[in-house]
């Protein structure tokens, strides 16, 4: 494959990967074994916040007050959306069951895990659509229990506008609590909470270490890294739209990777010239993390044809994918590794972390190409069942006896041994390995 890269990335998505891991591990365990006590020192620590831990009803209500009409009918909006998709995603699995052989009937049932704790970020952004994405797809999918964790403020507690989200999104609890020491609250069960079956949610690096370690004990939506966005354009796209997007995603952080991969030079210079000049025009933080993106973690692309760059995306498997390009159905057909695809100029990455109803928790750092999102069904186990008549298991118990034995286990051979002396008494079966 040829490529033409205008711009290279200095750096990758691990090159400043601290070594978090110990720091991690130590905080879990030190929760692990103090409980409540040893959580609340921490959150004092890194939170630096002594207020309630676990909101109240008047808690709530106090900061569903603050909120404004406004932003309220916004929140409401968006929640309905992400409501609706995810009852939609849910339709799509069902219970079934199926005759194998005569007699002998196999059934798939999903069953909601019943405890789920849902990571909402507030630090230097209030992720507000985070609390929708996260506690939505948990209470449609039928969780029990349902947990919303987000860091405090010093001296001022949760955004107001996401208790408000968590809440009309059902939230059952809502602890005011950040990083490993939230993670570690939700997973132990402390104050007085029940253990989280799965844990999901974007967060920094620490969060992100301790979902990954705790992997196992618990379910994650998955392993995260910085979020990552490409976009994909033709010589029709308008370079400013593309810039404006580019920049759009590249303010989440300083390593937050954003590539553009198009056939078409002059527009791959065009939206060279328009980035730093958006950029500019941010406010402080927001400029000075896309500036540090686009610096040292942005690539410009140039393809010899559209085949090339799709297969330059499936490639990187993008976290958001935009396709700003004649024939969107070609692209819709052609493209297999992303975690959310945006079709078109009239739609954004910003339309799915906000309020288009799909989710915004997302596959990063190739993962997409192995998973997708988050979604009704990462709350959902598939279990698998059976029946059989005694007519049913006899040809199921012959087949089984003979593998069983031709691997070795006796044992597993015997338990189809004793069915079929049992049922058929007067016939003889060759239950041997042999030829």
């Amino acid at each position: 494959m040829t490529r033409e890269y205008l711009k290279k990335a200095r750096l990758t998505s691990a090159s400043d990967a601290s070594d978090v891991q110990e720091i991690v591990k130590t905080i879990l365990k030190d929760i692990e074994a103090g409980g409540d006590a040893k959580a609340l020192e921490y959150a004092a620590k890194f939170d630096k916040y002594e207020g309630s831990i676990v909101l109240s009803e008047s808690d709530i209500k106090a900061a569903v007050a603050q909120v404004p009409e406004k932003l309220k009918r916004d929140i409401e909006f968006s929640h309905a959306n992400v409501k609706r998709f995810a009852e939609a995603q849910k339709a799509t699995l069902k219970d079934i069951e199926i005759e194998i052989v005569p007699g002998l009937i196999a059934g798939q049932k999903t069953i909601p895990v019943k405890s789920a704790g849902c990571y909402v970020p507030g630090g230097r952004y209030s992720h507000i659509a985070s609390a929708i994405m996260t506690v939505t797809t948990a209470k449609v999918a039928g969780c029990e229990n349902i947990v919303a964790c987000s860091p405090p403020r010093p001296g001022v507690g949760i955004a107001p506008a996401i208790v408000y989200a968590a809440h009309i999104s059902g939230a059952d609890t809502i602890l005011a609590m950040g990083g490993v020491q939230a993670i570690a609250a939700m997973t132990y069960g402390l104050f007085g909470l029940p253990e989280a079956n799965i844990l999901v949610g974007p967060g920094n690096q620490f969060v992100a270490e301790a979902k990954r370690i705790l992997f196992g004990r618990v379910g994650i939506d998955m392993i995260a890294g910085p979020t990552d966005s490409l976009i994909l354009a033709d010589g029709s796209a308008d370079a400013m739209v593309v810039a404006a997007d580019l920049v759009g995603q590249a303010e989440h952080g300083y390593n937050s990777p954003v590539w553009l991969v198009t056939d078409d030079r002059p527009l791959a210079q065009e939206v060279m010239k328009l980035v730093p000049v958006l950029i500019d025009s941010l406010p402080e933080v927001n400029r000075e993390n896309a500036t540090a993106a686009w610096r040292d973690y942005a690539e410009v692309i140039v393809c010899a044809d559209r085949e090339e760059m799709a297969a330059t995306s499936d490639e990187y498997a993008p976290e958001h994918l935009t396709v700003q390009a004649q024939d969107l159905d070609w692209w819709l057909n052609r493209l297999a590794c992303y975690g959310s695809l945006f079709l078109g100029e009239e739609t954004t990455v910003a339309y799915g972390d906000k309020a288009s109803g799909t989710n915004h928790v997302l596959p990063t750092s190739g993962a997409a190409k192995y998973t997708g999102g988050l979604s009704v069904h990462k709350y959902m186990k598939i279990v698998t069942w059976q029946r059989a008549t005694r007519e049913g298991s006899k040809s199921i118990a012959e087949a089984t006896a003979r593998i069983a034995r031709l691997e070795g286990m006796e044992g597993h051979a015997r338990t189809a041994d004793i069915r079929l002396a049992k049922y058929f008494p007067d016939q003889v079966f060759d239950l041997t390995a042999d030829e």
